[in-house]
């Protein structure tokens, strides 16, 4: 049988007084050196409550986290200060003893669901695998929770369920199914770590919604790690604002939300109000596709429909919908990399070929892409300068003096300076990691550039940075953007036209005013009414007005 927990009467479950963590770094040509990544953070939480920790990244939220299970990644050393759950300080408990207690009083759900699986494994048995590990319940009992776990957090089929394997369920669902694993073994404490950033936000708000209620009836207490303040105002009791490893401000989500006292705290909520004014269309389209059809393998289900938008010179058409929607198969269409089944993309007034082995390469330098994640649209190996100068050789043949010379120039327009020029990916954060390959796609020169979900892996104030510097360059150069995106704040930001996708199709499209207004819809206004906005309470609000329209279809 597990330990009994030390439960103290009126003590706080979770108690981190004045924690200090540590990494060692090894910048090229330095001598290795020492860097405090959470500096001196004390909070506490009692059972049954929810804790938000927000902040930008490497504000050290993640952490401060992982120290309840005194568990430091990456070469993380917890170097000072006490971390106490009932009663216990996890810092000095032994190895096997914190073992013992992980996964039993203190459980973690990750951002990814996907990652965290094993693929070759059915989900129940994952499930209850720790359940059963510590010794808390047999396998009868353990699997009966499970299935009253898959009901309370609506998942389809909760009784057959956990007979699929990871890759046969939704990301939604399967992140509700980690959910369930955490909560199988009655813990008494959990670690959400941005469990629904990578969702789309009609999927988001039914993972929140079952968080929230199971969280409710467990009586389990939990930190809620995320760096968007709209999310965790509709799950936390209470707030802390982390930055650069340190407190910044720390109250009840109702106080941070309405009267936060610190400046960064009110960057923070004034960061969800930004709004672009729309252009008014002029001119002849620089990109038209017109009824684009597709699809992947051997052509039997298509995943483009009957396709058709433009995108006019010095303007922006922002393509918003769910995971599937067909996004980012019609940017593969228009580059080339899927060539279309039927249909025609025209682009400057000629007809691409359909396939981008066949293009020339005047096609490929005027029409550049910035991908989601740059950490791995980069080589890790190459400096900033090498990364942003290859488009200048391969297209320009510009070489030695001349090169650097506008590599500098481009490094002075993302507003990061020459002296960044030298450095490695490693050695950037990752809002300027993302401007690094926005310089990269300046440097062809291009007419065109199609930004895949270039800021939803980004903190907020480093994503409006980024859209407000896409639009300055935007007006600088006359570059047109195709902006991909499943965040409609996003869209409002940064958009003229829109075209909302739905399973293949495009359901809705126009100016960003027109698309915007009512009458909607079904799917648009599902879209719209599934963004979290800053207000106590919206989440209820949301799921209420679902049901409402569920029962009036």
């Amino acid at each position: 049988m597990p330990e009994e927990p030390i439960h103290l009467k009126g003590a706080p479950l979770l108690d981190i007084r004045d924690l200090k963590i540590e990494a060692t770094v090894y910048p090229p040509d330095e001598d290795p050196h020492d860097i405090t990544i959470v500096d001196g953070v004390s909070l506490t939480l009692h059972k049954g409550k929810v804790l938000g920790l927000i902040g930008e990244s490497g504000a050290g939220k993640s952490t401060i986290g992982l120290s309840p299970m005194a568990y430091g990644r990456g070469g993380v050393r917890i170097t000072g200060g006490e971390v106490l759950v009932n009663g216990r300080d996890m810092l000095k408990e032994g190895h096997r003893k914190v073992r013992r207690l992980r996964g039993r009083e203190v459980c973690y759900v990750a951002q990814s669901a996907a990652a965290a699986f094993n693929p070759a494994h059915k989900l129940m048995d994952q499930v209850v695998e720790a359940t059963l590990k510590h010794g808390v319940s047999s396998r009868r009992e353990a699997e009966a929770r499970a299935v009253e776990l898959f009901r309370k957090l609506s998942l389809p089929d909760p009784e057959n369920i956990g007979k699929r394997y990871p890759h046969q369920v939704s990301g939604g669902q399967l992140q509700r199914v980690m959910t369930a694993m955490a909560l199988c073994s009655q813990p008494d404490l959990i670690i959400f770590d941005e469990p629904t950033t990578a969702l789309d936000v009609t999927t988001q708000i039914d993972v929140l919604a079952a968080i929230k209620e199971a969280i409710r009836d467990t009586g389990v207490a939990a930190l809620y790690i995320t760096h968007d303040l709209a999310v965790v105002a509709q799950v936390s009791d209470e707030i802390m604002v982390l930055r650069h490893g340190k407190m910044v401000e720390w109250g009840d989500t109702r106080q941070i939300i309405d009267q936060p006292r610190e400046t960064y705290t009110q960057q923070l909520v004034a960061a969800h109000h930004v709004e672009h004014d729309e252009q008014a269309p002029e001119g002849t389209p620089l990109l038209s596709v017109k009824n684009v059809t597709a699809a992947y393998g051997g052509g039997h289900i298509n995943v483009l429909k009957n396709v058709s938008v433009d995108i006019l010179p010095g303007q922006t058409l922002a393509v918003v919908g769910e995971s599937g929607s067909g996004k980012s198969t019609l940017a593969r269409a228009i580059t080339g990399l899927l060539p279309p089944k039927e249909g025609a993309i025209s682009f400057d007034g000629r007809e691409l070929p359909a396939r981008l082995a066949d293009r020339k390469r005047e096609d490929l330098r005027e029409l550049q892409m910035i991908y989601q994640m740059a950490d791995v649209a980069m080589n890790p190996r190459q400096t900033v300068s090498t990364i942003i100068g290859r488009p200048l050789e391969f297209y320009f043949d510009m070489r030695g003096a001349e090169r650097d010379k506008r590599v500098n120039e481009l490094l002075e327009k993302i507003e990061m300076g020459r002296g960044f020029a030298d450095r490695y990916p490693a050695e950037l954060s990752g809002g300027q990691k993302q401007r690094v390959c926005i310089a990269r796609a300046l440097a062809a020169n291009p007419k065109l550039i199609i930004c895949d979900e270039v800021t939803s892996a980004l903190d907020p104030l480093v994503a409006n940075g980024i859209l407000k510097l896409l639009l300055e360059l935007q007006k600088q150069e006359q570059v047109s953007y195709l902006f991909i995106t499943h965040d409609i704040a996003t869209v409002r930001a940064i958009a003229d036209s829109i075209a909302v996708m739905y399973r293949g199709e495009v359901v809705r499209y126009g100016q960003k005013s027109k698309v915007l207004e009512p009458p909607f819809d079904d799917y648009t206004q599902l879209l719209l009414s599934s963004v979290p906005e800053m207000e106590i309470g919206w989440l209820e609000k949301a799921i209420a007005g679902r049901r409402m329209a569920a029962a009036g279809n």
